[in-house]
């Protein structure tokens, strides 16, 4: 028998859709709801508990009384400030070890990688759980992208990996060689709005979203979906480029579909550590 999965669950709806695909393998995960991050009515039906982000003695009992074995993360989750968490004594413990280190979300979701296998637990990738979530290099729809697009794409790519190896975000868009927007953390739905609003006249810009060349894979992977389609379209801009193996799509079959409806290209392309 499969070992019990945890699911840390942030904002958005990859959590959920997480769960329902554990599920399907005949798998029932236990969902761990941060508090203020993820709604625990998004989960009915599903074994779930609300802990809040600095009460880790707390959250691994839940997990220890669930018999988690295995971990994963999904969804968003802003980071609070210092003050507010109020730090329980084994957060305490955390806390003192990262003492006065800066850390951007990379570093900080390493560290508790780390805490967390320390503690007897497997971090595991959501791309695990989830069938046929990612993009293979070259066209996933019926649309193209032309020579204009195809170079916006290439600087997109650069500035992206520059951007990760930063640890400041995960998507840029590109319109006629320039850079019209990159992502911070209001994350990738506000990127393409602020992005949409400042437009040139001509071809629309290009959304470009990569993994970080430094990541682990497992933690707070790149997504995709449904919605970043309608906001792409909604914006004005013309088409998409994520990475291959690196992204994940979610509802892949329907955000082709609505990308073709769109009128929207989608494309899988290779890092700029591969090109």
């Amino acid at each position: 028998m499969a070992p019990k999965l945890g699911i840390v669950a942030g904002s958005g709806d990859f959590p959920l859709r997480l769960a329902h695909a554990c599920r399907s393998t005949g798998r029932e995960p236990f969902v761990l709801a941060l508090e203020g991050q993820a709604d625990p009515i998004d989960f009915a039906g599903f074994a779930t508990a609300t802990v809040r982000i600095g009460a880790a003695g707390r959250a691994l009992d839940l997990l220890r009384r669930s018999r988690v074995s295995e971990l994963t993360f999904a969804g968003n989750v802003s980071r609070p400030p210092l003050h507010s968490i109020h730090p329980d004594r084994r957060a305490s413990v955390f806390l003192g070890k990262l003492a006065l280190r800066s850390l951007g979300d990379d570093g900080l979701l390493r560290a508790v990688a780390r805490e967390l296998e320390a503690e007897g637990f497997r971090i595991i990738s959501p791309a695990s759980i989830l069938q046929d979530a990612t993009s293979p290099v070259g066209p996933c729809g019926e649309y193209l992208p032309d020579r204009e697009a195809c170079a916006d794409i290439a600087r997109g790519i650069e500035v992206a990996a520059a951007l990760g190896r930063a640890d400041a975000g995960q998507a840029v868009v590109v319109q006629q060689g320039v850079v019209l927007a990159i992502e911070a953390a209001e994350g990738t739905d506000a990127l393409i709005g602020r992005a949409g609003a400042i437009q040139r006249e001509g071809g629309g810009g290009v959304l470009v979203k990569m993994a970080k060349p430094q990541q682990d894979r497992r933690l707070d992977p790149p997504v995709i979906g449904p919605t970043t389609v309608r906001n792409v379209a909604s914006a004005g801009l013309r088409g998409i480029a994520v990475e291959s193996g690196g992204v994940l799509v979610l509802d892949r079959k329907l955000v082709v579909e609505e990308a073709d409806a769109a009128g929207l290209f989608l494309v899988g392309v290779e890092s700029a550590r591969e090109t």
